[in-house]
């Protein structure tokens, strides 16, 4: 923790290696040292404190959102708004402010919204002369009645509100734990940035945003494509067949065994036990058993 002007001045004297010291420079040197290796570890742990804060921000919106699913809120107002923000995004994504409607990607906007939302493919015919905005509020208005349809396959209205919380509270469980390790990954290689004369904290706060933000797309995404996918079985039941137990006839009688003897050919042995052929014994004429 010296400096070397004083380590050359204890060399020079000559002072033994295991020797006790005590001098004033010494004693001065000493304190500066622990007053510096306290700053730097204060520095240190506030710099942690400050990124803690971010993860902590982040967790309070998230575990908000969670618990209002985990208290039992009907989530229907909050998938609705996660449709338009879909429809939003997708269609700001692939049709630019100052293209006109002639111009359009439809294609490219069917390939990132179709596969979330089974909308009725457009094409340009519907669109032309169309502005973004309408566009926008056309397809909101169909995914509404779309989604309201897949409402109608349910026959209690509280089953698909149930399954609206468990697939939302899955989607946030699945992005939050990802998004987690994503975060301390960053903060293991956001000290890099110093090295570009850049403010660590600032670079990992703003990139922190940028994650988060896209962990709740991701969230809406994942929830919106599984409801409107979903398919309702309907249990098939059906009507027992009455077994017949009894009849309407009159059974009191008691019904005689039909005999039914078999017919003798004329070769064949005597019934009477003569051992004589039956054309020989009693198959002659006049003869009878």
């Amino acid at each position: 923790f010296a400096s070397e002007r004083l380590i050359k001045i204890f060399n020079a004297i000559g002072v033994p290696e295991n020797e006790e010291i005590q001098h004033s420079m010494l004693t001065r040197a000493i304190e500066k040292a622990q007053m510096k290796i306290e700053s730097n570890n204060y520095g240190i742990r506030e710099n942690l404190l400050k990124y803690d804060e971010v993860n902590n921000e982040q967790r309070e919106v998230i575990y908000e959102e969670r618990n209002k699913v985990l208290e039992g809120d009907n989530m229907r107002d909050t998938i609705l708004r996660m449709i338009n923000d879909v429809i939003e995004r997708s269609v700001n994504m692939a049709i630019s402010d100052e293209v006109p409607s002639s111009e359009w990607n439809i294609t490219e906007l069917h390939e990132i919204l179709l596969p979330i939302i089974p909308l009725t493919p457009a094409d340009y015919s519907t669109v032309d002369n169309m502005k973004k905005d309408e566009l926008i509020h056309k397809l909101k208005e169909e995914a509404v009645k779309l989604y309201e349809a897949k409402e109608a396959e349910f026959p209690d209205a509280e089953k698909i509100r149930e399954l609206e919380r468990v697939v939302l509270l899955k989607a946030i469980d699945n992005k939050w734990m990802n998004h987690i390790d994503d975060m301390e990954q960053l903060r293991q290689g956001i000290g890099l940035q110093a090295l570009g004369q850049r403010d660590p904290l600032v670079e990992y706060k703003m990139a922190a945003y940028d994650m988060f933000d896209e962990m709740t797309v991701g969230i809406a995404e994942d929830t919106v494509r599984i409801l409107y996918h979903v398919k309702v079985e309907q249990k098939v039941e059906r009507e027992s067949v009455a077994k017949v137990t009894g009849t309407n006839k009159d059974d009191s009688t008691v019904k005689k065994p039909i005999r039914i003897e078999a017919k003798v050919y004329p070769n064949d042995p005597c019934p009477c036990g003569s051992g004589k052929k039956y054309k020989q014994c009693h198959g002659r004429k006049g003869m009878t058993l």
